[in-house]
């Protein structure tokens, strides 16, 4: 095991479900510290402050949900929630409280590894560039002139479409929900309107599509079915062609 490899927590109270974990966690150089319960893993995440954190949230002893709102208070440590809960509530509910992403289960440990890596290269540094542009594939979002071009063609928004835009773009990798979204767009007496983000949502992959991004503008934000939009980031789209 690598000294230098990040540290997980991995916090899950069904004891062979976490073994196996620990176990393909630490063959990817991965340094792992395990809990089976929350009142563990809020003992071990405030002595060890672990890079990232696993986290069950059907524990024992205290939902899953309050546990990120605990570590909220006093830090971004990224947290990627693992749950076999079938009511997208909870799943929305852990998002909202902050957490960066959500795997259900069962799932394939490769696409988990992936997910760990996008989420710790995310945390590293912000997606903007140094001049405060927003790019992704060929789409570049410019802040302060309020324009959106790809490649070389400006693609005409409306100041909604603009700023869904640039909400998005400014969470590349993140999974977004549609009431966080709804509610940086229009507003908090939005929040429940999700009919305007479909239509908002269609409209921009088209206009997109139409300057130049071709089918690429269907890869940039994938619809998660009653949840949100998961981003895609540059090291998705290397390669895909427009």
């Amino acid at each position: 095991m690598s000294a230098a490899g990040p540290r997980l927590l991995v916090v899950e109270d069904e004891d062979a479900t976490r073994r196996s974990l620990v176990t393909y966690l630490t063959r990817r150089d991965y340094r792992v510290l395990e809990a089976a319960s929350a009142a563990d893993a809020l003992r071990c995440w405030d002595a060890n402050r672990p890079d990232l954190i696993l986290l069950d949230l059907g524990l024992p002893d205290l939902d899953g949900v309050e546990v990120i709102r605990r570590v909220r208070r006093d830090a971004t440590t990224p947290i990627i929630i693992l749950s076999a809960r079938g009511d997208e509530r909870d799943r929305i509910a852990g998002l909202e409280a902050g957490a960066d992403d959500y795997l259900g289960k069962p799932f394939a440990v490769d696409e988990l590894n992936a997910r760990i890596r996008a989420v710790l290269r995310r945390a590293g540094g912000r997606d903007s560039q140094p001049d405060g542009r927003l790019r992704l594939g060929p789409v570049e979002l410019d802040p302060l002139r309020r324009e959106v071009r790809v490649g070389e063609t400006q693609a005409r928004l409306t100041p909604r479409e603009f700023e869904l835009l640039k909400v998005l773009l400014s969470n590349q990798g993140r999974l977004v929900t549609r009431e966080r979204l709804l509610r940086a767009v229009w507003g908090v007496a939005y929040a429940d309107a999700s009919q305007y983000l479909h239509v908002y949502v269609s409209r921009l992959r088209r206009k997109l599509a139409e300057a130049g991004a071709g089918t690429l503008a269907e890869r940039l934000f994938v619809t998660e079915t009653g949840i949100g939009y998961r981003v895609a980031d540059a090291d998705s789209l290397a390669g895909v062609e427009t």
